[in-house]
């Protein structure tokens, strides 16, 4: 968690020496909005398409909290659920969360694939980990009829899930910073499942005709991107990132 301690500026660039893929887009082709209203939200993105929010709370608190030093001491003899980095990540790890952070947060291997690549995000223990989620400040928008559920998440530079979808939601960076691939409903990406995103982007992104290349943009810390219902997505960690997630369900 190299970022956590403030090594990695939020809105760092590649560096000479950093390999071309773990690079941001060359332009973001998702809006960012600092002023957004709740009408203007629900009437031009929340059925529609994929926002990135700034400035709408403040989780100064919370990012303190998320340090290495403060989670390890917080909750380094805590059991964290690993999924698969896969498509439909079928394949779950229990192990402690001082052995995660020590021995696994470490960059994605080129060659690995989807279900030999562990990393900790969705399957959190709310009752254990309820004193650090208690300060966190969700996007204030909501969805009639849904409910919120977090889902937070620490992985290495290099990591993330390929293509899927579910219902809408929102994800903010904390530390780091993530590259997100998306494409509407009604265009299925082209990837494989059990290959990963650094993969599918080394590979398969380079072939794509620019007519048929995913939306995609860097979100930074302290952004926060909104992603519509059913919109397939891919996302990768550019550094070693803190994130969380809320979906509306």
């Amino acid at each position: 968690l190299t970022c956590c301690s403030g090594v990695r500026h939020a809105a760092q660039r590649r560096g000479p020496g950093a390999p071309a893929a773990l690079a941001e887009e060359q332009r973001c082709a998702v809006e960012r909005r600092a002023d957004l209203s709740y009408s203007e939200f629900v009437q031009h993105y929340a059925f529609s398409r994929p926002v990135i929010l700034q400035g709408l709370t403040d989780n100064s608190r919370f990012r303190a909290l998320c340090s290495r030093e403060r989670l390890l001491a917080s909750f380094g003899d805590s059991v964290v659920r690993l999924s698969t980095a896969n498509t439909y990540s079928y394949r779950k790890v229990d192990l402690p969360f001082q052995e995660y952070v020590e021995h696994l947060l470490h960059p994605q291997d080129p060659t690995s694939l989807g279900n030999n690549t562990l990393y900790f995000f969705g399957d959190n223990n709310f009752s254990e980990w309820a004193s650090l989620f208690q300060h966190y400040s969700p996007p204030p928008f909501s969805l009639l009829g849904t409910t919120t559920a977090y889902s937070f998440g620490i992985a290495g530079a290099g990591s993330g899930v390929p293509f899927h979808w579910h219902g809408p939601g929102f994800s903010e960076v904390i530390y780091g910073r993530k590259r997100w691939f998306l494409y509407p409903p009604e265009k299925t990406p082209e990837f494989h499942p059990n290959k990963t995103t650094l993969t599918w982007l080394r590979d398969t992104y380079p072939t794509l005709a620019p007519s048929v290349r995913p939306l995609e943009c860097t979100v930074q810390a302290g952004e926060v991107l909104y992603f519509p219902d059913r919109w397939w997505h891919a996302t990768l960690n550019l550094d070693t990132s803190v994130f969380i997630s809320t979906f509306l369900g």
